[in-house]
């Protein structure tokens, strides 16, 4: 065990003190948080721009001379005494950003209506026009078929259904979309984090397998103990650079008003003149609260851990047999990946429906439990399904390790041959 202390010490600050660790794990951070505030940014100055002006030749009486109230982004007004090729030289001048000409038609049938523009039109302002159109023609079928459409409009209904969640500790409001976009969040992160460390761990091996330095390391130390030492260390690195991230993340999220007042004086005052905006703000802080979020940090703990180290003895493993060739270790990898991928395609499947069979089978199978789980994490999973997929994993990791140990102990000493799947599992049971 002492050896493998040294071994973790070595591969952990071999690695946190490069240059590279240091960049990245500052740079990441400030990177997402400009993002962020650039969204915020770009889309508070959106809420200000100019609206597309469209003119509406009107001969069909669509809207008798009423025209439909301006949006935030689109504003309409109505031109007399104009044809579709009358106008169509002349709207660009008369500041028009496009124009509709709507000639008579049968009120029963869907009228083919074009929108001339001097470009082609955003997706919303397209959007926005095609509903104010639609709306217009329902009204008058209602008004055709004897039904006043404010009437209408006063008993249809639009429920806003909320989720109350019941626990022990009380009622908690959820919310379905934090729900999803936690759950979404955390899987994703444990199929990302399982590839990139696990890479680490095959390149590290491999590097130390070419420069054949681990000939002078099995000389002191067993080759398990190097294996164990170099997963437990990669694995340390990921877990220092994860918690530096978070620190970092709420640190500068804190900071933020003082580097930007502005741009925070802007967010409060949109909130404050948009009651959706601060419902919405009021929604997902209350989404947030209902989570069991003890539970999931612990859980997303183990799952990294437990789906690391299950993956990264199978990436040392291929690390093991392989030389610089990047064409023989893709190939070697991508048995390996599968079941990776395979994880986060039911995951995608876990969030929206999470009570499913294949969302079961996909978190207590230990190859894919630790993204499924984390999929399924945020709602209501039983006990003994997490008890389980838990005893399944740490049975599987062990496993595994002993298996790739096997594998392992040949491999790294082995030169100038390409050993085949056949061969490595007969050196894991031989």
């Amino acid at each position: 065990m002492n050896k493998i202390g040294l071994i973790v010490s070595r591969e952990y600050f071999s690695r946190v003190k490069k240059r590279s660790f240091l960049i990245t794990t500052l740079l990441v951070p400030i990177i997402i948080i400009g993002f962020y505030a650039a969204i915020v940014a770009i889309t508070l100055s959106g809420s200000s721009s100019e609206k597309e002006k469209i003119a509406i030749i009107d001969n069909a009486h669509l809207f008798d001379g009423k025209m439909p109230e301006s949006s935030s982004d689109i504003h309409f007004q109505e031109v007399k005494n104009e044809t579709e090729q009358s106008f169509t030289g002349k709207y660009k001048n008369q500041g028009y950003s496009g124009f509709i000409f709507i000639p008579p038609f049968n009120i029963d049938s869907v009228p083919h209506l074009s929108l001339h523009s001097g470009a082609s039109i955003s997706i919303s302002t397209m959007m926005g026009v095609e509903n104010t159109l639609n709306k217009a023609i329902e009204n008058k079928r209602m008004k055709a078929q004897g039904i006043d459409p404010e009437k209408f409009a006063s008993i249809s209904s639009d429920i806003d259904l909320g989720n109350i969640i019941d626990t022990k500790e009380g009622s908690k409001k959820g919310n379905a979309g934090v729900a999803y976009g936690v759950s979404f969040a955390c899987g994703i992160l444990i199929y990302m984090m399982m590839i990139i460390y696990g890479t680490q761990v095959m390149r590290g091996v491999t590097e130390e397998k070419t420069s054949r330095i681990a000939e002078v390391m099995v000389s002191s130390v067993k080759p398990f103990e190097l294996m164990m030492g170099k997963i437990l260390g990669i694995g340390a690195v990921g877990l220092t650079q994860f918690a530096i991230w978070i620190i970092l993340l709420f640190g500068l999220q804190l900071l933020l008003p003082l580097f930007s007042p502005d741009l925070m004086h802007q967010i409060q005052t949109a909130s404050a003149g948009s009651g959706d905006a601060s419902s919405m703000a009021t929604k997902v802080t209350q989404g947030f609260s209902s989570l069991p979020l003890a539970k999931i940090a612990i859980s997303f703990l183990f799952y990294f851990l437990g789906g690391y180290l299950t993956y990264a003895s199978l990436f040392a493993a291929i690390g093991s047999v392989v030389s610089d060739d990047q064409q023989e270790a893709q190939q070697m990898v991508f048995p390996i990946m599968m079941p990776i991928i395979l994880g986060f395609v039911i995951m995608t499947k876990a969030v929206n429906d999470p009570n499913s069979s294949l969302a079961v089978f996909g978190s207590l199978f230990p190859l894919t439990s630790p993204i499924v789980m984390m999929g399924r994490i945020t709602y209501d999973v039983p006990l003994w399904e997490w008890i389980t997929s838990i005893g399944l994993l740490i049975l599987c990791f062990i496993f595994l390790v002993w298996l790739t140990g096997r594998i392992y102990r040949t491999g790294i000493l082995m030169y100038g041959k390409k050993p085949s799947w056949k061969e490595m599992i007969k050196w894991a049971f031989k």
